[in-house]
This record gives C-alpha cells, structure tokens and sequence, in this order.
C-alpha cells in the first residue's frame, strides 16, 4: 500500500505553548524532524485525519496517537513531556484488517492470526509476548497493557521481525487495535 507524503485533507498543528500559544508549525503530512520548526511542543490541534506523534526525530521514542481534535497541553495526549520530534500522518483506510503476531523473533513460535481488536493480549496469546509481527491489512496499534492502556506503538503494513522495530523495548504487550477512526 503506497501512501502519499502529502495531503490536502490532513492537517495537524503543534504549538510551543500550552492551549495554542506561541510559535507554532502546521503540517500536512509526514515529518521525520521538527526540531528546526519548534524548540517543544505543549498543545497540539488536529484540523483533519489521523496522526502518530513522536517523541524523537526519526519516529522513535514514545509514541501517541492523535485524532481530530484539541490537545491544550502534553497531558491531554498522555504525553510524558513536552517533547515531540516527529509525527506521522495514517493514510485513510476503509478495507480489511489482518495481522499475525509471534511469541518469537522472526516469526517464529506460537502464532494467531487478529482481524478484530483484542483488549487483553495476555489472555489469549502466550502471556502477551509479541516478538514479532506480520501486518497483512490496516493499520494497528499495540499497547503496552491490556484494554488499550499504556504505550502505544503504530504498526503499519509490514513485516516486524523483532519488536524494536515498532519501537517496544520488550515483547511484553497488553492489547491490539485496529485503528478504524480517520476522521
């Protein structure tokens, strides 16, 4: 699936200060580095689409997941601090929704196959542990603990063959969900 780095539609815009102060940077599609545009990010205003925030240049560190709406300040995101280095629009999506995960490194071990949401990963798959993972359809986001709490981490179409590769610093994950709302 090919997505597009810019488009007219998509709009998200951060701010330097709490509730939309300050030196601000809009952005209409994806941007491995925001640094040279703000020196931090306190609020955040998504005009349209669906975003993933990052606390790192180069879509690394903490992870957050943006809908259309207002964010006065880091908390209202669940951010951590008000670091944001780099965001990452979702494409629109309106097919099928398909992943397999792996207890082990290159899709080895136990597996199950997911086209729906699961709020409880430890129930249901070998005590959580996501090693690896194959995302055949859609776009996902695993959380750290079960019923979509914790962090998060965006996984788009592809194959993940360890779990730093979405960004998790262990295979311990607590739920998984499609992500379905692009409005």
């Amino acid at each position: 699936m090919s997505t597009s780095l810019h488009c007219p539609l998509l709009q998200i815009t951060f701010f330097e200060d709490r509730n939309f102060q300050g030196r601000h940077y809009e952005c209409t599609g994806d941007c491995v580095e925001m640094q040279s545009h703000l020196s931090r990010c306190n609020s955040i205003r998504v005009e349209s689409g669906c975003w993933m925030a990052y606390e790192k240049p180069n879509y690394a560190g903490y992870q957050y997941m943006l809908h259309k709406g207002e964010y006065p300040d880091y908390q209202h995101w669940a951010g951590f601090n008000d670091c944001i280095r780099s965001c990452r629009m979702v494409p629109p999506y309106t097919g099928n929704y398909r992943m397999k995960i792996f207890e082990r490194s290159d899709f080895a071990g136990q597996a199950m196959e997911l086209m729906e949401d699961c709020p409880d990963l430890r129930e249901r798959f070998h005590n959580g542990d996501v090693s690896s993972a194959n995302v055949m359809e859609g776009f996902w986001i695993l959380h750290e603990h079960p019923n979509y709490s914790g962090r998060q981490y965006f996984l788009r179409p592809g194959e993940y063959r360890r779990f730093n590769e979405w960004g998790s610093p262990s295979p311990a994950m607590g739920s998984l969900k499609r992500i379905t709302d692009f409005n």
